[in-house]
């Protein structure tokens, strides 16, 4: 691949392998599968009893066994064939979504619903690690942004369909969409997805060069906050804007909708700009439209106020999370595997953290106050972005190289 031209690079742009495709759609599943409470919160309070602040540990407690998950996983998870690995995990997340949409009370759903989660702490950070042994060096970043796109498409597709038929047909057959997807999505990666591709297991001295290094502690601790201060009050928009501006289950699709549709764009626009910026500056830009939505977010008093609040936030939330793990490959390419995965440990701890402060807060009349608890998290998360790039410029100093240019 040295000797590859300009042009050669070029063609290989074109021409990633043909397995981002069902890694795409498994992140597409995977994103719709999580984001399914956050849109269907009203009708599992309702139908189940019990009040909202409750139905919210749905999220919050499913979020800290992904964040558990992530890093357990990759480290026992190096040997395994790809192929088997990433078709079981989806075969999981199906079935136990089906299982779930036949959960008769809240307390049987709560343990079905932790447990699906494991699919999701297996599934992204391994592919996004395993893809990056499919294209030559220099378009890992691209490949990893192409398939976290899966993600966007679920908040323009799937988040709004499930909200719809949450408030119509009832959450239940929600689940069971993505369980049926989740099925199909795995018959697509196990007839795609070449035989034989392991990564190697990140050694105890790895883990500790992962932990040592501050920039990447800087950079997970970004990851960590920005989705805290998001999920503060991400999780809570549908009893939020019931009580607000009091939307129907069709108007919340739609919001729902406008926000995947600009979280898709933001993340296409990502993909594309990230080589000529660089990730840095491409991860500040997507906190800062973010922090801007949040500090104004009681602007949005009505349906087309609450769109236009939530355009900055939308075209910042996704597309941040792909240039976070753009920059993480980067900046250690071969501590890739333990540093993505705590990047999706950090995602997921992020939403348990914001998850249960936004439960907190309602709980205690706070409603008014999700917005700020979330811009303190943002406004946080700028700040330790800004020391992390710092310290990683300081680091390569004296080099010609960018970090992102020493892979081999």
């Amino acid at each position: 691949m040295g000797e590859d031209s300009p042009r050669d690079d070029k063609a290989h742009a074109v021409r990633l392998p043909r397995v981002v495709w069902p890694l795409l759609a498994g992140n597409f599943v995977i994103g719709t599968g999580v984001m399914v409470v956050p849109g269907t919160l009203n009708d599992i309070s309702s139908s189940l009893h019990v009040p909202v602040a409750v139905a919210g540990q749905l999220i919050s407690l499913a979020a800290l066994l992904m964040a558990i998950g992530a890093p357990a996983c990759a480290a026992v998870v190096g040997a395994v064939d790809r192929r088997w690995l990433l078709t079981l995990a989806l075969v999981w997340y199906g079935l136990l979504h089906l299982a779930s949409a036949l959960a008769p009370t809240f307390e049987t759903l709560l343990p079905l619903r932790v447990i699906s989660m494991v699919a999701p702490a297996i599934f992204t950070p391994q592919a996004a690690a395993c893809v990056g042994l499919l294209v030559p060096p220099r378009l890992r970043g691209r490949a990893i942004t192409f398939i976290f796109i899966g993600w966007s498409v679920a908040s323009v597709l799937g988040m709004p369909l499930a909200a719809y038929m949450g408030g119509t047909l009832g959450w239940a057959s929600a689940f069971v969409l993505v369980g049926v997807l989740a099925l199909a999505s795995a018959l697509w990666v196990w007839r795609t997805m070449p035989s034989g591709v392991r990564l190697p297991p990140l050694s105890t001295a790895a883990w500790a060069e992962v932990f040592r290094s501050q920039p990447l502690m800087l950079c997970l601790g970004v990851t960590v906050l920005s989705a805290a201060g998001q999920f503060t009050l991400f999780s809570y928009f549908a009893p939020y804007f019931k009580e607000r501006i009091g939307i129907t289950p069709g108007e919340l699709g739609l919001l729902f909708m406008w926000f995947g549709v600009f979280g898709f764009a933001g993340n296409a626009v990502m993909s594309h700009w990230i080589e000529r910026t660089g990730a840095d500056r491409a991860v500040l830009a997507g906190l800062v439209m973010m922090a801007a939505s949040l500090l104004v977010f009681p602007l949005g008093n009505s349906l087309v106020l609450a769109a236009l609040v939530c355009l900055p936030w939308s075209l910042g939330c996704f597309s941040t999370n792909s240039a976070q793990q753009a920059r993480l490959v980067a900046l250690a390419p071969s501590l890739a595997s333990g540093s993505i995965s705590l990047n999706t440990a950090g995602m997921y701890a992020g939403q348990a953290i914001g998850a249960a402060a936004g439960g907190w807060l309602i709980a205690r009349g706070g409603m008014d106050d999700l917005h700020w608890a979330g811009a303190a998290g943002m406004l946080l998360a700028i700040a330790l972005s800004v020391r992390a790039t710092r310290l990683s410029a300081s680091a390569f100093s004296g080099s010609s190289a960018s970090p992102a240019s020493r892979d081999p």
